[in-house]
């Protein structure tokens, strides 16, 4: 009998029980995918282990402490585990990771990049500097989801799964987002077009 086809519940609660072997297939099993998460945040692959060893760490020390009640969502919750872990260590080093542009994305696809003069390309870094603050006066969980969202290319899914809220919540979130920087946009009459 094959233990690898066992499911994620059973074999918690195999280790739960004292068969250590157990972790070893729920790590083998998923330490591609978070692994790959923490890196795609960090880009650092030292740090990102340490934070991979530290997640689990913490899924250990709950395990062992029997407080672990997510019943058949062991993925979602180490996922939550290593995404709190994630922003601890931006908030220790006292920086959020840089904004990452992708070609269908850049800045909310506000202004075009042909060629920027100097005074667009000062222009341009003006916006980005706005742009920043507005995101930094949204409520926590809205700046959240939006910055997954819009820097970190992650799908309604994936951030439903790692804040722990459902999908339509995560949309919700995104929803007032953008209603609450428009709001700011309107009452300080911020251009964002050149």
């Amino acid at each position: 009998m094959a233990n690898v086809q066992l499911p994620d519940s059973l074999l918690v609660k195999k280790y739960v029980e004292g068969d250590e072997n157990a972790l070893n297939l729920l790590i083998n099993r998923h330490q591609s995918k978070i692994f790959g998460f923490i890196y795609s945040k960090i880009s650092d692959r030292d740090i990102s282990n340490d934070i991979f060893q530290d997640t689990f760490i913490k899924v250990i020390k709950t395990l062992k402490s029997q407080s672990y009640n997510e019943e058949g969502k062991f993925l979602p919750w180490v996922m939550r585990i290593a995404h709190n872990l994630i922003i601890d260590h931006f908030r220790r080093n006292k920086k959020m990771p840089m904004f990452r542009e992708t070609e269908e994305f850049s800045i909310f696809s506000i202004m075009s990049d042909d060629s920027l003069t100097i005074e667009n390309k000062i222009i341009h870094e003006q916006v980005e500097l706005d742009l920043k603050k507005l995101i930094e006066e949204l409520p926590a969980d809205q700046k959240e989801v939006l910055m997954m969202r819009m820097y970190q290319d992650m799908s309604f899914k994936e951030i439903s799964e790692i804040t722990g809220v459902s999908i339509n919540t995560a949309l919700g979130r995104m929803r007032y987002a953008l209603m609450n920087m428009r709001k700011v946009i309107d009452k300080h009459q911020i251009i964002l077009t050149n």
